[in-house]
Formats: C-alpha cells, structure tokens, sequence
C-alpha cells in the first residue's frame, strides 16, 4: 500500500507542523477512497509566526529591484509550464472538475506569473508638469506590507496566483489561508515559488479552517491587506473584521451570471454555450451560466435543445478523458444542489433535465448531480436569483429586448453577463445597459482573460479588480513625490506667478459695445 503523504505549513522558507499537532483529510469527490493526503489544522499560532516572517521578510524583499523580482515571476511561470500536468491531475483529484480544465486553471497561473513578471521592468506611475517653475511632480507606486489572501477551492491555483504574482511584484509578502478542500494545489504552487527562488518568508502558507486561521489572519494589525474570494456573506463579515483597522479590503464573492438569447441568435451557438457556461467546472464558477434569458420566439425550442444536450453530457471522474462534468466538490455542496432543486420544484419552474442525485457504478463513492435545466422560470424565483454554484440552470422567457434587459439587471450580483444576437446595435446596447464587470457577445459568461481587469458590481465585489493592470491597485498605494530646485521655498496655489494655471491674469474685461 501506498503511504499518504502529510503536508506541512510553509512558514518563513520552512515546511514545519502545526502547532496544534492536528491533521485533516482531503479527499477525492468523485471517489471518496481515494485520501489525497493529510494536511495541518493550524491555529492562530501558526497564523502568527507566518505573520511574523511575512513582517521580517518584507524590510528587505520591498527594496528588491522590480525587474529581479520579475524574474523570480519569469521563473515561476516555467516551472509551472514544465509540472502543469502534474499540478492539473492534483487538482482534479482533489477538487474534482476535469482535467482539460485543470490544465486551463494551471494555465492561468502561469500566464499571471509571466504577465506580472514582465511588470516588473514597468509599474509605470506619471510625470506631470508642476505649477512653479523649477520644481518637478510624479508619482510613484508603492508596495503596503504584508497580504493576507483566503482563497477558494474552484479555481484552486488560478486565484492564489492572481492575487499573488501582483502582491509579489509590488514588493508585498503574503500568507495565504487555501480552501481547506483544495489545498494541495496552493502547497504546489509554493513549492514551483520556492523553486523560483524567492527569499523566505516572502510567501508563506497555512492550512485550516475559517474560524482558527482565516479570522486570526484578518484579526492581526499587521496585515495590511486582505484579499477574498468566496461568498457574499463571508465577505460582509470579513468586511467588518477588517473596518477597525482601515485594512485594505478586496472582496470577489457571488454572481448570478445571465445569457441573453435574442430571437435572432445562433441557436446552435447559443446552445453551445448554454451549455458550457452552465456545467463546465460543474457549475462551481462564480461566472457560471444560471440564468438563460431567452425571447419567447426561440424559448421553446431553445429549452427542448438545452435540455437534450444537458441529458448527453457525460459525468463521472475528472480523470477520465471521455467525462464532460466532474461532481460537487464535496457532500454538503451537492446537498445544496439538491436543496435548490426541491426549490425549484416547490416554486412551479418546470424539470426540463436533471434535477437528481447520480448513483449509479461510476458515481457510486463520489458527489455527483444530474446536469439541471429548469424551463418556464419567473425572474423572482429564488433559483433565478440566488446563487446555487452547482449544475442548475434557470431558463427565463421575455418577450423583447428591453425586457431581457431588465431582467438581467433585477439582480443583487453584477458579475458577468453575455449576449448571443447577430444585430450590432443590441449588442452594443447591451455591453453598455447591463449592470456587471465581464461582457461577453455570442460567448458564454465564462472564460476571462488574464490580461483585463476581473470583477463585478453590487454584492458581487467592493469595486476592486483583479488581473490585469487593475490588480496592481489593489496592492499598491500611490505616492505623489515633489522635487524643488528653485533655492527658496514655493508656496503651491499661493506664489503661482499671474496669468499660469490657477490664477487669472487681472479682471476679465468687459466685451464692447458696438
């Protein structure tokens, strides 16, 4: 028999044991044989001490050059190339969607390694002329200080290196609190960094729960920064937590992502991505396709098509090349799948696929869930409006474009949003009405690019961006510097000379008469 392996915190360029001496499992959901290994159960004296190296770390690693630490990114982002099927099969394992897809969730690791690596030779501020002769004005970035990150277990590398090749390259250190369901993959993600070169300290990983890591790691006044992804009402709480201390907060939590279906659409291609925005990663995405918005003139037989390549889908072990749907990422998940179904039910929307617990040979020791369309749904039906993060589907029938529309935007989350029409006008129509951060036309609510801000609006996130440029605001703050080499001390907006920027040059005068 194969010994399991037990994975240690990474504190301060060190793998040690948890103070508590406490383990957990993590195990495969769709095959709850399968232990993948045992991982700390830390407390907040665990939290502390990678406080404490995150907070020695950071008096050297901030005055690191940004190109040397871009090369560090450089090299973080070959690792990762060279073990991205080692990294992608861990993580199907242990979070269950398929590999074609945990191949793409290393991808984006490594394509925000090399994107933030290259930011590294740039974190461009502004030259701006002053107001006073002989005095020069710019403005810089600078790095905060320690960030702590809670990340989840969808996207279980992808959001850990977001949020951390920016925080790095700014010259911030971190700690980061993984998904107790998937922390595997952020303990190889620090292996490929460690690997990299990066100095101890910089980066430091501890594993456990919410309540005896998460909330010490937000608690600690040293943390400077805190970045989530997760659930609304844990990131209202995490919110509070943070407000005593004017922490900087970043927060990416829900959605209730909507496809408009014009009568003029594609019926093919809106299918097609029906389909995959709805059941790819098994629905556990906060851009997934819940809610199908589609013009009474093609619903019906939009529905019938939905239905029937829903029904195809094949859902088993990730692992396997020929499945299409992995399962929940854990019982209490697909518990509330099935919850939501009975919902649905109870409310009147009709059962147009799915809408049960999968039993039989292949899904026998895992938590899997029939792919779900419901049809003939109001917008006010809590399955049209909650976020359910499983494979369910609401089809909502609207009579015209401007109803589509409001539909759309009568929603707490204002994450993602698509469009599937061929006229030009509405969709551009669309791209400015509907109320979300991610626009999409005649593709499905998924599939961001890391090289473009990611977030949303409403209770989807607190008008922070990750990815792309934009995620360098989040760990930065901005320093406006002032050099005078006048010789005298210049007063701004006082000893500005008559007649430049600021003050008028004498009384305007009165226009002639003629």
């Amino acid at each position: 028999m194969t010994k399991t392996e037990t994975y240690r915190n990474y504190i301060g360029g060190r793998w040690v044991a948890s103070a508590t001496r406490r383990r957990f499992e993590n195990r495969n959901p769709a095959d709850t044989r399968d232990l993948i290994g045992r991982f700390q159960d830390s407390d907040e004296r665990d939290v502390k001490a990678a406080v404490d190296a995150a907070a020695e770390a950071y008096k050297s690693w901030r005055l690191v050059p940004g190109p040397q630490r871009g090369e560090i990114l450089y090299r973080l982002g070959r690792i990762l190339t060279e073990r991205k099927e080692e990294f992608a099969r861990d993580m199907t394992r242990e979070m269950g969607k398929v590999l074609k897809e945990t191949r793409g969730d290393v991808q984006e690791a490594i394509d925000m390694a090399f994107l933030m690596g290259g930011e590294g030779r740039r974190l461009h501020g502004a030259t701006t002329p002053s107001e006073l002769p002989n005095k020069f004005a710019m403005a810089v970035r600078s790095p905060i200080g320690v960030c702590g990150f809670i990340t989840p277990w969808n996207f279980p590398m992808a959001i850990p290196a977001w949020k951390s090749t920016a925080a790095l390259i700014c010259g911030n250190t971190v700690v980061i609190k993984p998904a107790t369901d998937t922390p595997l993959s952020v303990i190889n993600f620090a292996k490929a960094l460690e690997e990299a070169g990066l100095p101890p300290g910089v980066f430091n990983v501890v594993t456990g729960s919410g309540s005896r890591v998460g909330m010490p790691l937000i608690k600690d006044p040293r943390v400077r920064v805190i970045s989530f992804t997760g659930s609304t009402s844990v990131g209202k709480t995490i919110n509070q937590a943070c407000a005593p201390d004017f922490k900087h907060v970043h927060l990416e939590m829900g959605g209730k992502n909507p496809i408009i279906v014009m009568d003029d659409a594609n019926l093919e291609l809106a299918v097609d991505g029906a389909i995959w925005g709805a059941f790819g990663t098994s629905g556990q995405r906060c851009t997934a396709s819940s809610r199908l918005i589609v013009h009474k003139k093609v619903a019906k037989k939009f529905t019938e098509m939905v239905a029937e390549r829903a029904k195809a889908l094949k859902v088993g072990d990730g692992l396997d090349p020929r499945v299409e749907m992995g399962p929940s990422v854990n019982e209490s998940q697909m518990e509330t799948v099935l919850e939501y179904v009975a919902i649905g039910r109870n409310e009147g929307a009709t059962l147009a696929a799915g809408g049960y617990r999968l039993k039989g040979k292949a899904h026998a020791n895992g938590w899997f869930v029939a792919p779900t369309v419901f049809a003939d749904c109001h917008p006010k039906m809590r399955t049209s409006q909650e976020e359910i993060f499983g494979p369910v589907t609401s089809i909502i029938p609207v009579r015209s474009f401007d109803e589509a529309i409001e539909v759309a935007n009568d929603i707490d989350y204002g994450l993602s949003s698509s469009i599937f029409t061929q006229d030009v006008n509405r969709a551009f129509t669309a791209m400015r009405d509907l109320e979300t951060g991610l626009f999409y036309v005649n593709i499905p609510t998924i599939g961001a690019e890391t090289h473009l801000p990611f977030g949303g609006n409403k209770q989807t996130g607190n008008g922070h961006r990750e990815a792309g440029l934009a995620g360098l605001d989040v760990f930065s703050e901005w320093k406006s510097i002032y050099v005078d080499f006048s010789g005298k001390i210049q007063k701004a907006q006082i000893d500005v000379p008559a007649g430049q920027a600021g003050a008028p040059a004498g009384r305007p005068r009165k226009p002639r008469k003629r």
